[in-house]
């Protein structure tokens, strides 16, 4: 395991981000869903790496091995995090792959740092470009939101032994798309997060609008999403950022649930390397 040390935007307390940093090639960097980690990438970083690339993986502040502040867990604190990431780095040309909370990393640091470093961007059942239902936004109600945080604090465990199930569509898929292992897997990486990191990141992913980050996007976009998403649905979520990114594809996977870079790992990476090549 790696570390690298960046500062909130609020407070210049140094933070540690724990990260993997494998292969050589073209920087890949993945970005995490909540409430995981970077180890839900594993399917990815095989294929990645044993494809020439040079895969870069890392903990968002208050999960996985990356230090748990109290504050923090805003995107232009995360897009910032990510910044540091790329610079600390002297990483170029590199390809940004957000999956679910992680394509919010995407957008922001587009909308604030631009795209000169980049060379092109994935967005995987995404929460962009805005999640929240408003007056000029027909999405997620609000009440979904709340209830998920009423869960957290109530019963943090159950609450994620439930969600890991919606994450994958269990009952639909157990067996030969995913197995009871793969599930309790996905339980121990939520439960190494804080609680604080936990719940302000409902609120960030939640409630933040992305639509003129996403009109920033000025190079080539893939957005995966699957058509039987129980936690970001399709029609809220990648259907409207395909709308919004001017140069962007949508490749929508069958039958896949949220968590399709598990159950449908094979046809994802098939879709990850024809883009990224």
């Amino acid at each position: 395991m790696n570390e690298l040390n960046t500062t909130s935007l609020e407070k210049s307390k140094a933070i540690k981000l724990a990260y993997n940093d494998y292969g050589s090639g073209q920087p890949v960097i993945l970005i995490h869903g909540w409430p995981l980690n970077r180890m839900m990438w594993e399917y990815q970083v095989d294929a990645l790496v044993e494809s020439g690339y040079r895969v870069i993986s890392y903990d968002r502040r208050g999960f996985g091995e990356s230090s748990k502040p109290w504050n923090g867990y805003d995107y232009n604190s995360l897009a910032k995090d990510l910044k540091d990431i790329i610079e600390t780095l002297k990483l170029e040309d590199v390809i940004l792959v957000g999956f679910s909370m992680g394509g919010g990393e995407v957008a922001r640091f587009i909308g604030n740092y631009g795209t000169a470093s980049l060379a092109k961007a994935v967005l995987v059942s995404a929460v962009t470009p805005f999640m929240l239902k408003t007056d000029d936004n027909d999405a997620v109600e609000a009440s979904v939101f709340e209830g998920m945080k009423e869960g957290v604090k109530k019963d943090r465990p159950q609450f994620f032994k439930d969600f890991g199930k919606n994450f994958y569509n269990y009952d639909s898929l157990k067996g030969e798309k995913i197995s009871e292992a793969m599930l309790q897997l996905t339980w121990n990486l939520a439960m190494q997060a804080s609680k604080k990191g936990t719940l302000d990141c409902i609120d960030s992913f939640g409630k933040t609008d992305f639509r003129e980050d996403c009109k920033k996007f000025d190079l080539p976009t893939l957005i995966v999403h699957g058509d039987e998403d129980q936690i970001v649905p399709f029609e809220a979520s990648a259907k409207k950022a395909k709308d919004l990114i001017p140069k962007a594809q949508l490749k929508v996977i069958k039958n896949a649930p949220h968590g399709l870079m598990v159950t449908h790992h094979e046809e994802f990476n098939s879709l990850l390397m024809e883009f990224l090549k």
